[in-house]
């Protein structure tokens, strides 16, 4: 037992205790992870990774780094840019996630290099990639402060990092957001995961991450030169770019 205690979800655990319980989540999800995705999210999650995809700058040969990549949809849109000269790493601190993205994009003909990696102890030389992404996984991780600081040390000065993640949705629609989040998710959950803590964790989750100020701050503490944010439908989520000079 640890005395230093963090989230999980609206639960306060110990912090040595979270990435089990994380883990169990993302264990138990993962078959389901997509099409849940889709059903949360009515299709946006794809539009919003489109974006973040074609808002890379990148070219052919480039290294990049996709950190809880889970089910694979960035590398693949990674791979597609960096092309055959490149190099893109699947990385998931969750074995059932990744194997689960590794397995669709080789039934997609489509081999890239994974790793079961902790985002916290990243296990890259400093001043690899030109681009370190992740697509909600940030507010996962116990020490988010540690992890920024990891990806941080991964890019070669120049490179880009983008953290495409739920975020502080506009002041209007909080009333119906949370409707949406506590009272339907969980039941959406049990119909289609048959898991409805799962789900109601997940959005709790996303109600302890940062809001869009506050991690654009953590970005520059963790040595990021440049940050700055783009919100997307209404602040649900938003992508924060940080570059390393």
């Amino acid at each position: 037992m640890s005395d230093h205690k963090t989230h999980f979800g609206f639960s306060t655990v110990d912090e040595s205790e979270k990435a089990g319980k994380v883990a169990e989540v993302f264990h138990s999800v993962a078959k389901n992870y997509d099409i849940m995705n889709d059903v949360m999210s009515g299709g946006l999650h794809r539009v919003w990774k489109h974006f973040t995809i074609n808002t890379a700058r990148l070219k052919k040969g480039d290294k990049v780094l996709d950190i809880a990549g889970g089910t694979g949809d960035l590398s693949r849109g990674w791979a597609k840019r960096v092309g055959k000269e490149g190099e893109v790493w699947l990385t998931d601190i969750n074995s059932s996630m990744l194997t689960v993205g590794r397995d669709r994009l080789m039934n997609e003909g489509l081999i890239l290099p994974v790793s079961l990696a902790d985002a916290e102890k990243l296990p890259f030389p400093d001043n690899y990639f030109n681009l370190v992404s992740v697509a909600f996984g940030l507010r996962n991780m116990t020490h988010k402060d540690a992890a920024l600081k990891e990806m941080h040390r991964v890019l070669k000065p120049g490179g880009t990092l983008l953290v495409l993640e739920f975020s502080k949705v506009y002041k209007p629609l909080e009333g119906v957001y949370d409707l949406y989040s506590f009272k339907l998710l969980p039941v959406m959950g049990k119909l289609i995961a048959k898991d409805a803590d799962s789900y109601q964790y997940l959005a709790e989750s996303i109600r302890m991450h940062p809001d869009q100020e506050t991690l654009k701050q953590m970005m520059l503490d963790a040595g990021f030169d440049s940050v700055d944010y783009h919100n997307m439908s209404a602040g649900i989520v938003a992508l924060h770019k940080g570059v390393k000079f």
